[in-house]
């Protein structure tokens, strides 16, 4: 009886103390969980928008002062400090002693910075304009030893401030795109063209140097190959094009341009050009030929036009391909029979080797985007013609 009496005393004494137990861990539960539901405003203020934190409460920025927690409020030790990332780990450190506590500079996402970080974020903003161009002699033929002094550069009528850089361009990698014409005007000598494309790629391309794109466009444009240095790729890109349907031309340039070229990613300076292979009759695009030609000239892109155009009487398709390259500062061919295309591709082929580059201050200067004439002046030689993209647009402050 005795012993009964003393494992029910027992029993009832390890139920009542589980129950203590398991009140407290609830008490306590329900005292964190409760902490950082209501955050104080310091701590709302000095919390990054992409840190998380659900269960712990933000650590105020040296900025701010500290709220007083509520004494009934359960309080941890020490709560850690939100996460920041390693851009800011030293922007945001305490003022050190004897510093006013007004900082000198704001920056533009709300970091306060010191004396000395302020200093760091005046830049002093350089314009130069980059062109590339051509010298011809007379006779047509390419001029390649000429020197800095050769030359003087008109930017927006008024002479250049500044040459600041002066070279040959032989060896610049290039970026070219290829747009050719697949409507049905095209359709008898299509297969005559490609082949001619293919040459001019396999010639042209440096593996590991250069890139290039195929776009053939009819009503709309089409991406038979992205940007690659493998030639069989280019080739299986122009030969998977396929005649058809009506001719959106300003479309195919617009989208090259702006979708293409601009976006391409690279680590240097590089030579921008598009080869338009086409008639020039455009019927089926949604920007005009003004548009097309203004995208080019923003994405720094020289185009280079072939007309399939044989019968030699100034159809109005060539002048409009005219129009393009002498805008862009490019150069329009205009062949009289199909064998003459590649002999038009072998010469696109000699000017991209053999250009100009030079980079100059423009005098009073103004971001305002605003468009530029530009005029490079051969001087010293008669004879002399330079061929290069007629102006440019001004950065947008």
């Amino acid at each position: 009886m005795k012993s009964r009496t003393a494992i029910l005393f027992f029993a009832v004494l390890s139920l009542g103390s589980f129950g203590l137990f398991m009140r407290g861990a609830q008490a306590q539960d329900a005292g964190q969980a409760e902490l950082p539901s209501v955050p104080c405003d310091s701590q709302q203020q000095s919390q990054s928008p992409a840190a998380p934190a659900p269960q712990q409460p933000a650590a105020s920025q040296p900025s701010h002062q500290e709220t007083p927690v509520p004494s009934d409020s359960a309080k941890p030790d020490a709560a850690p400090p939100t996460k920041q990332p390693a851009d800011d780990a030293g922007k945001n450190q305490p003022p050190k002693p004897g510093t006013a506590s007004t900082p000198t500079s704001t920056s533009p996402a709300g970091t306060i910075l010191s004396d000395d970080e302020s200093l760091t974020t005046i830049r002093s903003t350089v314009n130069e304009v980059n062109v590339v161009f051509t010298v011809t002699d007379r006779h047509g033929r390419y001029v390649k030893d000429l020197k800095r002094e050769n030359f003087k550069v008109v930017d927006d009528n008024k002479p250049a401030l500044d040459i600041r850089s002066f070279h040959a361009e032989t060896n610049l990698p290039l970026e070219v795109g290829l747009l050719v014409d697949a409507s049905n005007s095209v359709r008898d000598r299509f297969k005559f063209e490609q082949q001619a494309a293919i040459e001019f790629l396999n010639q042209s391309v440096r593996p590991k140097y250069d890139e290039a794109f195929i776009v053939g466009f009819d009503v709309t444009p089409e991406v038979t190959q992205d940007f690659t240095d493998n030639t069989e790729m280019l080739a299986v890109g122009v030969r998977d094009l396929r005649p058809g349907g009506g001719t959106a031309m300003y479309d195919a340039l617009y989208f090259a341009c702006r979708d293409k070229l601009m976006k391409a990613q690279h680590k240097g300076p590089v030579r921008r050009a598009i080869i338009l292979l086409s008639d020039g009759d455009d019927n089926q695009s949604h920007v005009t030929r003004e548009e097309a030609i203004d995208m080019a000239q923003r994405a720094d892109v020289i185009v280079y036009t072939i007309s399939t155009n044989l019968s030699g009487a100034g159809h109005h398709g060539d002048k409009v391909l005219e129009r393009i390259a002498d805008a862009t500062g490019g150069r329009a061919y205009v062949p009289f029979q199909i064998t003459e295309v590649a002999n038009a591709f072998a010469a696109i082929q000699e000017e991209l080797r053999s250009q100009y580059a030079i980079s100059y201050k423009p005098a009073d200067f103004i971001s305002d985007g605003r468009y530029r004439s530009v005029e490079i002046l051969a001087q010293g030689q008669k004879g002399l013609r330079v061929r290069s993209r007629r102006g440019y647009y001004a950065p947008s402050q």
